[in-house]
């Protein structure tokens, strides 16, 4: 039996990765030796169920787009039905927990308590939920090294675009003296569209329309959201936590035309940018609004587009840009890690 899976949480996100197990299935198992078998769901609205032997993907989907309810999945023999999150994480035969619930990102929770139970029962977890992360990562961490396990949290940050991994595995050996990013898609879309001449409220209201900021969007336009972003790449890429309460945040609420105006006549645009500065061995981070010159390589980032640049002491600035949101993208993350800890897994079976 391949990869077994628990999916503890079945929205969008979670939804969209088992549609690329369906689909990729083939060319998975082909390229890295990846055949994931989802063996449980638990959601909290969804309901769940749990197979040992492994659940039809296709027919899961079925049912919950027609339902809406994994228990309404067909009874089979060794098929169990009503179990939380918690006791499908200790009971289930899962080597792999896919944590996507909706998690209070002030908090962290359900989401730490999820993880912190996966890695005591030695089951690894990957998951796209900022809290755990941006709260927590030190104890988490630490506690799946204790436990042989693994854990990723590529879409954490920037989604599909690998802002973790990437200079982790292809900057290593550089000494990365800055982190600074648009780590917020719905801000720079209002931005962007403010340049074109719309009102703060005009450009909230249209991203909203859209689906890029939701219909509180405060987490976007006052700078939260990326304030948990700049606390992972703190703890991750720096080795430093920080509190997210403790970094310095301001959004872009109060932005004006005028604002935007005056910026372009002299050659500027207003970005909120997240920026983690290493000096004198002591990292600081903030998030708020930033005056750029139009040269500035994230000058040219439109749009909901993200885009990070890192300062490196060999390799000099190195910039990369992508969607930092969707649920394809945000499912690709997923698949990102679990492919990684095949990889992984397989190196210590040679």
């Amino acid at each position: 039996m391949g990869l077994k899976v628990a999916f503890i949480g079945f929205g969008g996100v979670g939804q969209a990765l088992a549609k690329l197990f369906k689909d990729q299935k083939v060319s998975l198992k082909d390229s890295y030796g990846l055949d994931p078998v989802v063996v449980a769901v638990s959601d909290v609205m969804k309901g769940s169920v749990y197979q040992p032997g492994g659940l039809d993907i296709e027919q899961l989907l079925k049912v919950v787009e027609d339902t809406g309810n994994v228990e309404n999945y067909p009874d089979e023999p060794g098929i169990v039905k009503g179990w939380d999150s918690l006791e499908t994480i200790k009971h289930s035969n899962a080597d792999m927990i896919v944590e996507v619930t909706f998690t209070d990102v002030k908090t962290g929770q359900p989401a730490i308590d999820h993880i912190r139970t996966a890695f005591e029962n030695k089951k690894s977890v990957v998951t796209t939920n900022k809290g755990p992360v941006a709260l927590a990562y030190h104890e988490l961490s630490s506690l799946a090294e204790k436990n042989g396990v693994f854990w990723g949290f590529e879409g954490t940050v920037m989604s599909g675009t690998p802002a973790l991994r990437m200079p982790i595995s292809t900057l290593a050996g550089n000494d990365i003296k800055e982190i600074k990013g648009i780590l917020n898609g719905t801000t720079n879309y209002i931005l962007t569209e403010m340049e074109k001449g719309k009102t703060y409220e005009d450009a909230l209201e249209k991203a909203q329309e859209l689906g890029y900021a939701e219909a509180d969007p405060t987490s976007d336009v006052e700078g939260y959201d990326a304030r948990y972003k700049a606390a992972i790449l703190s703890s991750y890429l720096m080795n430093t936590p920080i509190p997210p309460q403790d970094i310095e945040c301001k959004g872009i609420s109060d932005m004006t035309v005028d604002k935007i105006e005056e910026a372009k006549e002299n050659n500027k645009k207003w970005k909120l940018l997240a920026r983690i500065t290493k000096e004198n061995g002591s990292v600081t981070a903030t998030v708020k609004p930033e005056l750029i010159d139009t040269e500035n390589p994230l000058a040219g980032v439109s749009g909901a587009t993200n885009a990070i640049l890192y300062e490196c002491d060999l390799s000099g600035p190195i910039m990369l840009t992508g969607a930092g949101a969707g649920l394809i993208e945000t499912g690709y993350s997923l698949l990102i890690d679990i492919i990684n800890f095949q990889r992984q897994s397989a190196l210590t079976k040679i």
